[in-house]
């Protein structure tokens, strides 16, 4: 696939003080036309509809999924299967369209004082969650302090919140977020499923919340099950969609089942039969002929945020020595190993951040990249200087060996190609890397114990602010995602966050240039979403963190 082929819109966070009115009504009279006809038996005015492209209201879209997720509950996880599920289940305080606006949703309007320290929200009347409970000022402030609280391990929703200073609800319709410090990234943040509103009736009672959600979105959650999938109903009497919506009123699916269906041959096979309507993960060895079948289609988002990167320990072993991490970093042939994989389908990272992020730095480009002498000579003047018969180097006789663990059953087999191609590259500069293979549970004791040299990940967010969440002290593991344990860049990225302009720039773009420069990371691809469909689903939008909107979703019959 060229690069040509990949819709790379600009995500960046614009800063707007008041909410926007929302668009409304477009096509409330088709779809509740739609309903009237499904009620009636599929007619020829129905076959009318659908010819005009016309919602149709009713019917299945089973969605087939390459990875799974341990948790359900979005303000304690930061998986991306969660954010797919969950953003039919929770509103938002806010949406973001994809190009950019931000648009009420549970907040009618919003104001941000001049120094973005003070952000009044006015909310919606009427609002309730599908336990029957009101969402009010009260319920939004019992989320966000529930997230902030260091007993719900909530990192990621805690660092889209950022550093609050206080939350109050002074009436049953309004919520005051008010930070010490200038806070420019919030709204971006409320925008994403891990911010949505849950039920605190719901949360006061759970005794866990790791298989159930309950919040007030178009969809209520009728089961989850670990390594199986999900199933969600519509929500009758719901009428308060984002304001980027196509529509109002009830969704216009009956029920999304998601399906875990980790072998790619599997998926494909089910789109290809029918079995399924849609799958995530287009098998990169079947992406051509799957364009090329004039019943599917095939959407692909790149993703902004945090490219899949593999990133080094720099707290202890031999990735504490900066000069093994450059040789590490300049040993992995990226480019090969995505061309392997991938056939293509997906584009080699030369940068931490994706190109549709705000103020990524395209010059990172040509400060790093696959340099097999560079990498000996630093592991030679490191030290590392002898070698074995199977090309491993050592010094004072301890093998170069670097242990890669990482969650298998989030980790799908392309990806598990480039870890072998990684693998294969690393070991010609001589190093022994060993893939650790471990279930969910393993995999978050081994982070939060310091027991990995590598571990991989990505996030999708359209803020550079992510960065905070992946680099900041206040963030390495048992607390965060801060994997490379770093502690240098805590002064810029907190800096960043208050800043604005082309001095918000310029930080992100040191901040880019010391991650890679000091080889905390070696990013490896641009996560895109690639969206494998039948031509019978219709409607789908797109969020900013490069995933299907299924709210507006219809199916054709």
């Amino acid at each position: 696939m060229s690069p040509s082929d990949f819709h790379t819109p600009h995500h960046g966070w614009l800063p707007r003080h008041r909410g926007s009115a929302p668009a409304r009504g477009r096509h409330l009279r088709a779809a509740v036309t739609a309903i009237a006809l499904l009620a009636a038996g599929y007619s020829a005015s129905a076959a009318d509809n659908q010819a005009a492209g016309k919602p149709l209201a009713g019917g299945t879209l089973t969605f087939g999924l390459a990875s799974d997720t341990a948790i359900i509950d979005p303000s304690v996880t930061g998986n991306s299967i969660t954010a797919l599920i969950t953003r039919n289940l929770v509103d938002s305080l806010v949406g973001q369209a994809e190009d950019n606006r931000f648009t009420p949703w549970l907040a009618e309007r919003w104001e941000v004082n001049a120094d973005n320290t003070v952000y009044t929200f006015h909310l919606r009347r009427g609002v309730t969650f599908s336990d029957g409970t009101p969402l009010d000022a009260a319920a939004v402030k019992f989320n966000f302090d529930r997230i902030l609280d260091p007993k719900t391990t909530s990192s990621y929703s805690k660092s889209l919140l950022g550093p609050v200073a206080e939350i109050a609800a002074p009436d049953a319709t309004t919520v005051v977020i008010s930070y010490k410090q200038s806070f420019a990234p919030l709204l971006q943040g409320l925008s994403l499923p891990y911010l949505g509103i849950q039920s605190p009736t719901y949360l006061r009672e759970a005794k866990s919340t790791t298989n159930t959600v309950v919040g007030s979105g178009p969809f209520v959650l009728e089961s989850f099950t670990k390594g199986s999938g999900s199933r969600l109903t519509k929500r009758a009497d719901y009428n308060w969609g984002p304001g980027y919506a196509a529509h109002q009123g009830p969704a216009h699916l009956d029920s999304i089942v998601f399906r875990y269906l980790p072998e790619s041959s599997v998926r494909l096979g089910a789109l290809s039969s029918g079995q399924v309507q849609a799958i995530d993960e287009v098998p990169p060895a079947n992406f051509r002929s799957v364009q090329a079948d004039n019943r599917l289609q095939v959407v692909t988002r790149e993703n902004p945020g945090v490219n899949r990167s593999l990133f080094l320990n720099t707290s202890k072993g031999p990735f504490a020595d900066a000069r093994v991490r450059q040789a590490f970093q300049s040993a992995v042939d990226a480019p090969g190993a995505v061309k392997a994989a991938f056939f293509g389908s997906l584009k080699a990272a030369d940068n931490i951040l994706g190109p549709s992020t705000l103020y990524y730095d395209p010059t990172i480009a040509k400060t790093w990249g696959f340099d097999p002498q560079k990498a000996a000579k630093l592991l030679d003047e490191a030290g590392w200087t002898a070698r074995d018969g199977d090309g491993i180097r050592s010094k004072g006789g301890e093998r170069l060996r670097v242990r890669f663990v990482y969650d298998a059953a989030a980790w799908g087999a392309s990806d598990l190609t480039v870890a072998q191609a990684v693998q294969f590259s690393v070991k010609k500069a001589g190093f022994d890397l060993q893939l650790d293979p471990v279930d969910a549970g393993g995999y978050t004791a081994r982070t939060a114990a310091n027991d990995y040299d590598l571990i991989s990940l990505y996030y999708v967010r359209a803020e550079p602010d992510i960065l905070r969440t992946v680099f900041h002290s206040a963030y390495i593991p048992p607390n965060g995602a801060n994997n490379a344990r770093v502690k240098s860049l805590d002064d810029l990225l907190t800096k960043a966050i208050g800043a604005s302009g082309d001095e918000r720039q310029r930080l992100y773009g040191q901040a880019q240039a010391e991650i890679i420069g000091q080889a905390y990371a070696v990013p490896l691809y641009v996560v895109a979403y690639q969206l494998g469909a039948s031509k019978k689903l219709q409607g789908i939008s797109w969020a900013t963190n490069a995933k299907p909107n299924l709210y507006d979703a219809w199916l054709a019959r």
